[in-house]
């Protein structure tokens, strides 16, 4: 039998994805048991490449995980902004060691399966953490002492809390929150990943690039230890597809990208099949925790992709939240309360700077021209400078 404050119950995770997995270590890391509800019948990944902000590394060093992120990402010496219609420079900002020295950490890109490897790994490595497959949580009850968490099927478990892992779709903040659907940005992004040899020489770069087009974008990058190379092209659009791995049509992102520069269409003609995915996100908001109930990483606060910080803040979450929990295990509503306290500006501000920075990316005409003329002649100590709200924290 649980004690009256339930502390002999595990916490409940709803979601297996890369949020879940290390929500679930970093809990497991102070201490706490934790049980992971996946719906899929197994623990993997999809997508493609994911960029790695020095703000990542930060967060899981604390939990010991930075040099196993690090084993298989690629560290980029820069990143480019050209002109996807003159083929002009933009701006250059070097993300080696002078990025280093500024924030304390690298910048490094990798791909999402291996994100989500680490932290599955660290969470199989780790006796505290079960991992349970082809469970999909219908609803839950928070009895004030425990959560009582209902799967598809009927079964009951009992938790010492329920931490909503579950994505942009959350099923659990449908509970806590009730806010419908998420806002639909206008925006679609196509991803592919090529191999190596399957990159012409001339085209293939070290660097992460990107090319900003009227209403579109281009991003380039390797992978892998360079054994891969991750292609992703955004543009508008009013197709609407829930989830992110529908195949894409090639005619439509022929369409949107034509008169563009040849480097950009000759990469863009080596893809045979490219998958597709609706970007959405949700207002910000504050109160996404309730009694013994939370919300984590998209389940709290989606946001697009234009500032490449969806796993980034969502590890910050589980740091942050494990260490709120093991600071007041006794009262866990108050962890959570805390957790969301520290949390819910900074996310809220990348939620509304993503925005930003897609229109920045995708401007036209008048808007271009501005752009490019803020951007062309920043030395590297103002780039970092501008960076340094959200590079620079934790």
């Amino acid at each position: 039998m649980a004690r009256a404050n339930g502390r002999d119950l595990p916490f409940l995770v709803a979601g297996g994805g890369i949020g879940g997995l290390v929500t679930a270590y970093a809990l497991a890391h102070k201490g706490f048991p934790v049980r992971v509800f996946e719906q899929a019948p197994e623990f993997k990944e999809l997508g493609a490449g994911i960029q790695l902000g020095p703000n990542i590394f930060r967060a899981i060093e604390r939990i010991g995980l930075k040099a196993n992120m690090l084993d298989d990402a690629w560290v980029p010496p820069a990143l480019e902004m050209r002109d996807a219609l003159t083929g002009e420079p933009i701006t250059a900002i070097p993300l080696g060691d002078p990025l280093q020295k500024r924030f304390g950490q690298p910048y490094a890109v990798t791909h999402r399966a291996d994100i989500h490897g680490v932290y599955l790994r660290a969470c199989q490595g780790n006796n505290l953490v079960s991992l349970e497959n082809s469970r999909k949580v219908e609803d839950f009850t928070d009895e004030s002492d425990a959560v009582s968490l209902r799967l598809e099927g009927g079964e009951e478990v009992r938790g010492r809390a329920l931490i909503g892992c579950d994505g942009m779709w959350s099923r659990v903040r449908g509970k806590v929150i009730g806010d419908g659907a998420p806002r639909v940005s206008g925006h679609i992004a196509y991803r592919a990943v090529l191999k190596r040899e399957d990159v012409p020489d001339d085209l293939w770069r070290p660097e992460v690039i990107l090319w900003a087009g009227p209403k579109t974008h281009f991003v380039h990058y390797p992978l892998r230890r360079g054994t891969l190379y991750n292609l992703v092209a955004v543009f508008h659009s009013d197709r609407y597809v829930e989830g992110w791995n529908t195949e894409g049509d090639p005619e439509e992102l022929w369409k949107r990208f034509k008169g563009q520069q040849p480097e950009v269409l000759r990469l863009l003609e080596r893809i045979e099949t490219w998958r597709m995915w609706v970007l959405c996100d949700r207002e910000p908001v504050k109160d996404w925790s309730k009694g013994r109930v939370t919300l984590l990483g998209d389940a709290a606060h989606p946001m697009l992709q234009y500032l490449a910080q969806g796993a980034c803040m969502a590890s910050e979450d589980a740091v942050c939240l494990a260490e709120k929990v093991a600071e007041t295990p006794d009262d866990i509503p108050g962890a959570f309360k805390a957790y969301e306290k520290q949390r819910y500006l900074r996310t809220g501000r990348v939620q509304i700077m993503a925005r930003i920075y897609g229109e920045f990316y995708h401007a036209s005409g008048v808007t271009a021209e501005l752009r490019c003329e803020a951007l062309h002649g920043r030395t590297a100590e103002q780039a970092y400078d501008g960076m340094e709200w959200l590079y620079g924290g934790m």
